[in-house]
């Protein structure tokens, strides 16, 4: 007889889970993309436009993955809803795109984002090492040259991955309850810097303009999509829950109420938070600032606590990648378990029960990208690759609701179809203007998640070899 296979355990309760949502969400991106946006949008009106549509579009994909997470509450999220309701080469093309490019990707550029908080304190972490000048003959008319810079912040950067790799490989417990502790003190930083702004008096606030695009000006589509790929990197975290839905306690009811009071939780903090920086600091500011939020409160109340605003961010990235890293590794897990992945991310540590092989294969990654990428390429990598599948998922939604209407839904998706619907809409809108914006990059990684397939076909002939043997 066989050795009885170990699985992941029900670690997870209500106020973990809902902490997994709102300390990935609120991280770097709440902290760092309100310049961004500021610069693409070039208007007060687009910005918050690309908050709310940011806003409506998560909370509609959270709507959606409720009801996925609920009904089948496994490791690897939309691994499982895709294989459900397309077939497993769907399945695992997503769970190839999470484990090569999203969330290696993801992780790389929390830690990027770190980093260029601690310049705040460290102005060296920021200091160029070496510069390599990148161009490609015959193809500069598409793929502009390039120009790498290799940074003090990027080997840092691998460090802290290291460090929260080892922390969720010694249970999902002390990850979950490491999550719990960061999340609070990324709230009291978001929240201080929000309280600080709105305590200055009117007379030292200031008009926050231009408040409408310049009249006659073109481009204001792609202005606003642009500030709202930036926005979705703020919000983006909403899904991590499904990724562990195999270890969250009382599925049914945990995840769409994480989900749901998570992403509205943070809604109302982004759109509060991104006003406050506009009250204390003119447009132009908030558009060239590398620490937006310190600067707030430099401007309010002096540098000193400006530095204590800043450690906080420190932290708030720490629960971000800490989110990351424990709900990231359960793709390639549940893919080798299934015998279509690199046999390396196979197993559960016997004594903390995590998927430890998955969790170091994911930090090599991580590690490789945070060397070769900065805050901003890496997050609209991810975007670009994420939101294809994110939106891919609740298309099954749609598939299941047809041909499996009597699967058990404890959660249904509120407003079905309409707002589903409109959620896949954005995603393939969000997508294809990335794609156009940064076609060099975007391409390299739908070149990456195609490579996958011939993998997928080689594991196949290899698990129907195995069967036959067995046979």
């Amino acid at each position: 007889m066989s050795e009885k296979r170990l699985e992941l355990v029900r670690g997870l309760g209500a106020w973990a889970s809902m902490a997994i949502v709102v300390g990935t969400m609120i991280g770097t991106g709440i902290f760092l993309k309100p310049a961004e946006m500021a610069r693409e949008g070039r208007s007060v009106s687009i910005v918050f436009a690309a908050w709310i549509v940011g806003a409506i579009l998560s909370l509609f994909g959270a709507l959606s993955f409720a009801e996925l997470g609920a009904a089948i509450p496994e490791a690897g999220g939309e691994y499982a809803y895709l294989r459900r309701g397309f077939g497993p080469a769907w399945g695992f093309l997503f769970g190839w795109m999470h484990s090569i490019v999203g969330r290696p990707s993801s992780a790389s550029s929390i830690a990027a984002g770190m980093m260029r908080f601690m310049g705040f304190f460290i102005p060296a972490v920021a200091a160029p090492i070496f510069t390599l000048h990148i161009a490609i003959p015959g193809l500069t008319g598409w793929l502009k040259p390039y120009d790498f810079v290799f940074t003090w912040a990027q080997p840092l950067g691998v460090l802290w991955l290291v460090l929260m790799t080892g922390v969720n490989y010694l249970g999902v417990r002390l990850g979950g309850g490491v999550q719990v502790f960061l999340t609070a003190i990324k709230l009291f930083s978001v929240l201080m810097v929000i309280g600080v702004a709105f305590a200055l008096p009117a007379s030292g606030a200031h008009m926050p303009g231009p408040m409408w695009p310049v009249a006659g000006s073109t481009g204001l589509l792609g202005a606003f999509l642009a500030a709202l790929a930036a926005a979705l990197w703020a919000y983006d975290g909403w899904e991590d829950l499904n990724l562990v839905g195999s270890e969250v306690e009382n599925p049914q009811r945990n995840i769409p109420r994480a989900l749901v009071g998570g992403v509205s939780l943070v809604a109302i903090i982004y759109l509060l938070f991104s006003a406050a920086c506009l009250r204390v600091l003119p447009f132009e500011s908030v558009a060239s600032s590398a620490h937006v939020a310190s600067d707030v409160v430099a401007r309010v109340v002096g540098h000193g606590a400006a530095a204590w605003v800043t450690l906080a961010m420190v932290i708030s990235a720490l629960g971000s990648m800490n989110s990351s890293v424990l709900s990231g590794a359960r793709v390639p897990y549940a893919m080798a378990r299934d015998g279509i992945f690199f046999r390396i991310a196979d197993g559960i540590h016997p004594k903390y029960r995590t998927p430890g092989r998955a969790l170091i294969f994911q930090c090599v990654l991580a590690s490789l990208m945070a060397l070769t990428g900065t805050f901003e390429e890496l997050t609209n990598l991810f975007i670009f690759a994420g939101w294809i599948f994110y939106g891919l998922a609740v298309v099954a939604l749609f598939r299941m609701r047809r041909t499996e209407p009597d699967m058990p839904r404890p959660y249904r998706c509120w407003g079905y179809p309409w707002v589903p619907g409109l959620f896949v809409l954005g995603a393939l809108a969000l997508t294809f203007n990335i794609w156009l914006q940064r076609p060099g990059r975007s391409s390299v990684g739908l070149l990456l998640i195609l490579a996958g397939l011939p993998f997928y076909r080689y594991w196949q002939r290899a698990g129907r070899k195995s069967e036959v043997g067995l046979g």
